[in-house]
């Protein structure tokens, strides 16, 4: 069976979620991921722009169609409502009350679609004293006690980027959600809404480490098996200044580490602490001996759960990657994960507006397509990264963050 994904799969396959309709209100990372996701699988998604929201980010914009609709003008409403009718799922990522406002609630367009999926993912959720807050990737770790448990123990928590909770806790959970709920759809031929909040995600996906939390597994942040405390659970700088991360937790696994850096048996015990130092001193003394890829061709094919640390820019070229994903590149991630029969697929990205087009196929009257057309206020426009929204100025800046900005971002 050939490696590569493209390879394995018919190139006329559908994906396992082809035919699916999603309408996209969502901009910056959580939402946009989520139905990035959703378009990879097969799913065709309308992302619904215009007015004062311009485009998501460009590299979650592979496999969508983009329109152009004012959601404060009547005309937009009306064109969106008509979408509804025929769509889904639709996700939407405002602060809670403000899809209502726009006459994009869940309550109006269940009844005129109740077999509609309707998701609804911020980053606190629907209720709580901080539903209406805004927030970050960073506020909704700490929260769920991620970002309490990351970093070392003598320095300050450290944010792993933003994927945990936009990309984990958000997007993944919310297309997890949705794919759920279509597929209870087929046995009660009735739609629902989901609230997926992004603390919800992270506490969820902090199941093991809350039970650990306080142990010796666990003790604080900084120390236990899995912070990067242990000198057989850490990363190791090697004489080109790289680095290579080693996971030689099990008895197995250390005994593959020790021998094949050369050390002589008996093996020590490992999980004895107070030999922790000595043996962090030899195994850091040691990988500086190598360059960090000379390493990776000593450990190749040894199970001692040792690995070269690469840079974003270094991912394309390993040859696993190139196995497994031959032509990907940094801006276009791999589709996953791999199916035998519906293959998901990573489509062109385009954000031409398709707005005439997805509503004249949708069966809108012409005279209604030309007024939700003329209702948009200038053209479609990407959304700068980083983001630039709390730099606007007056009423209109206002507007953006109180009305348009997601709760997550």
């Amino acid at each position: 069976m050939a490696d590569n994904q493209d390879d394995r799969q018919p190139a006329s396959g559908a994906g396992p979620i082809e035919g699916i309709r999603v309408l996209d209100l969502t901009r910056l990372a959580p939402g946009p991921y989520c139905t990035m996701l959703l378009a990879d699988l097969g799913a065709d998604v309308v992302v619904v722009g215009g007015g004062r929201s311009g485009l998501p980010i460009a590299e979650f914009s592979r496999g969508k169609r983009f329109i152009s609709l004012d959601m404060k003008d009547a005309a937009g409403q009306v064109a969106f409502r008509h979408l509804a009718k025929g769509a889904d799922v639709v996700v939407e990522g405002f602060r809670p009350g403000v899809a209502a406002r726009l006459g994009a609630g869940y309550d109006e367009l269940s009844a005129l679609n109740p077999r509609l999926i309707y998701c609804s993912l911020t980053g606190y959720g629907q209720e709580g004293p901080l539903a209406q807050e805004a927030g970050h990737d960073i506020n909704y770790l700490s929260l769920a006690g991620v970002l309490g448990a990351i970093g070392t123990a003598d320095g300050p928590p450290v944010a792993p980027l933003n994927l945990l909770a936009d990309f984990a806790g958000g997007s993944l959970l919310a297309a997890f959600g949705i794919v759920a709920a279509l597929f209870e759809r087929e046995r009660s031929g009735q739609g629902q809404y989901i609230d997926s909040a992004m603390i919800d995600g992270c506490m969820s996906m902090m199941s093991m480490h809350f039970a650990d939390w306080g142990s010796s597994v666990l003790p604080r942040r900084g120390k236990g098996l899995l912070t990067g405390n242990v000198p057989y659970y850490r990363t190791y700088e090697c004489a080109d200044g790289k680095y290579v991360s080693v996971g030689a937790l099990e008895d197995a696994f250390f005994h593959a580490l020790w021998t094949t850096l050369g050390f002589a048996e008996p093996l020590p015990d490992h999980m004895n602490e107070a030999l922790w130092p000595e043996m962090e001193r030899l195994f850091g003394e040691t990988f500086l001996t190598r360059t960090r890829d000379e390493w990776a061709e000593v450990f190749h094919g040894v199970d001692a759960c040792v690995a070269p640390v690469l840079a974003p820019d270094e991912v394309a070229g390993h040859p696993h990657t190139e196995a497994r994903h031959g032509g990907f590149a940094k801006g276009g991630v791999p589709a996953a994960p791999l199916f035998s029969r519906t293959p998901a697929r990573a489509h062109d990205g385009s954000s031409a507006d398709d707005t005439e087009a997805v509503l004249a196929e949708a069966g809108m009257n012409e005279a209604d397509v030309k007024a939700a057309v003329k209702s948009v206020a200038g053209a479609v426009k990407g959304l700068s990264w980083p983001p630039e929204i709390g730099n606007v100025p007056g009423p209109l800046g206002a507007t953006l963050r109180d009305e348009v900005a997601e709760p997550s971002e």
